[in-house]
């Protein structure tokens, strides 16, 4: 899953899911058909999950078996009305995935094939069928869809419609695959217990295409529960745009691949208020919006303001946005709220240069970023990052 794409595995088929059976090997005999007329051959090969005429085998199901003396090997899956099914052989040649989760309650036969050095082949055999759709199902979704163009700081959002069980996260992340162009290391890494996000070791390179697909539909989740469906997901990063905002010097730094664009004068958060230390990421913007605070500062402290060019930061409501009532401080003093202040020219200017999941990393305040208040995934060095992951990353 990790390293220049993000590799998935192949999940094998959860005991108790599908009827017991030990596999034989083949010598060329089909199970249930008349000898092979070559039936000494070198190579060997035996299914070992669906085993033959199991029932109740989960849609999410891949092929196992078990292969000797063979330098080939093709697999090859089929429904009861023909039809051919599309997959993958795993890199160590001892499973194959279909594409897509398998039809509820139909009937499949999965060939194995092993051709050894002396030119012959063996095949198993095992015909099987899926259960019938659960009545309780989880459903998967991407916060981001076809098409997206993203800043270089977005994480991949993955969200579940309830809590993954600790034991089965890792089952769901082998089935999580990312493919970047061009390649870049990333990891998986849950956020909580219905969320998971990826990101990659360093910002994503401008223009990158980056694809994710999660073969999660059927997948069991214990219980009797089961994830409801596939994902796929083809999206862009645009340019990289970074902003950097120094305390000390009271300004922000706006580079745009690699070259400085403009530097604005900025009022951050004063003693009481502090703006978070720490790197961020534009979670959305808002040509027009009102901030506010009564509720959450009474009647003392809180207000009601019209804000312009507002670009959301945490989820405790640090903004970018536009303040025209402290240009006079900005570049001087801190007298915000937590926000960052800018004037309504460089407010206006920056809300038509990002985009969602543009970073921002903030310097020398008082108050330290907390994980988990907006999409904090750069917050953490990548090895802190990984250890979120349910695979450890020396596993990966």
């Amino acid at each position: 899953m990790l390293a220049a794409v993000a590799m998935a595995g192949l999940l094998s088929v959860t005991a108790g899911c599908t009827k017991s059976g030990n596999a034989a090997w083949s010598d060329g005999a089909k199970p249930g058909s008349s000898q092979s007329a070559e039936p000494d051959t070198k190579a060997k090969a035996a299914i070992t999950e669906p085993a033959a005429d199991a029932s109740d085998v989960p849609a999410s199901t891949a092929i196992a078996f078990d292969t000797t003396d063979a330098v080939e090997t093709a697999v090859e899956l089929k429904s009861s009305d023909g039809e051919s099914v599309k997959g993958t052989l795993s890199a160590d040649k001892k499973s194959w995935l279909p594409t897509g989760a398998l039809e509820w309650g139909a009937s499949y036969t999965a060939t194995v094939t092993a051709t050894g050095d002396d030119g012959k082949a063996a095949t198993a055999e095992s015909t099987f069928k899926v259960m019938a759709k659960p009545g309780n199902t989880v459903a998967v979704s991407s916060f981001l869809g076809d098409g997206a163009v993203v800043g270089v700081g977005m994480p991949m959002i993955v969200k579940f419609g309830k809590a993954i069980p600790q034991d089965y996260r890792d089952d769901v992340q082998r089935r999580m695959k990312v493919t970047a162009t061009p390649a870049q290391e990333g990891t998986w890494a849950w956020i909580s217990p219905t969320e998971i996000h990826f990101r990659p070791k360093e910002f994503w390179q401008a223009n990158t295409k980056v694809h994710y697909k999660l073969q999660t539909g059927g997948l069991p989740l214990g219980n009797g529960s089961f994830l409801r469906n596939d994902l796929t997901v083809d999206l862009k990063i645009g340019p990289a745009l970074v902003m950097t905002v120094n305390n000390s010097t009271k300004r922000m730094t706006v580079t745009k691949d690699g070259k400085v664009i403009k530097t604005i004068k900025v009022s951050l958060g004063k003693k009481s208020t502090p703006s978070s230390t720490g790197t961020m990421i534009v979670i959305e913007k808002k040509r027009k919006t009102v901030f506010d605070t009564f509720e959450e500062l009474g009647p003392e402290e809180g207000y009601r303001t019209d804000i312009d060019f507002a670009q959301r930061l945490t989820w405790g409501g640090e903004f970018i946005h536009a303040a025209p009532w402290s240009e006079g401080q900005q570049g001087t003093t801190n007298v915000s709220h937590g926000c960052v202040n800018v004037s309504m020219k460089d407010g206006e200017w920056l809300f038509g240069q990002t985009r969602i999941g543009d970073p921002i990393t903030v310097k020398g305040t008082e108050r330290k970023l907390q994980n988990g208040n907006g999409w904090t995934d750069w917050n953490m060095t990548f090895a802190e990052y990984a250890e979120l992951s349910a695979i450890p990353l020396s596993d990966q």
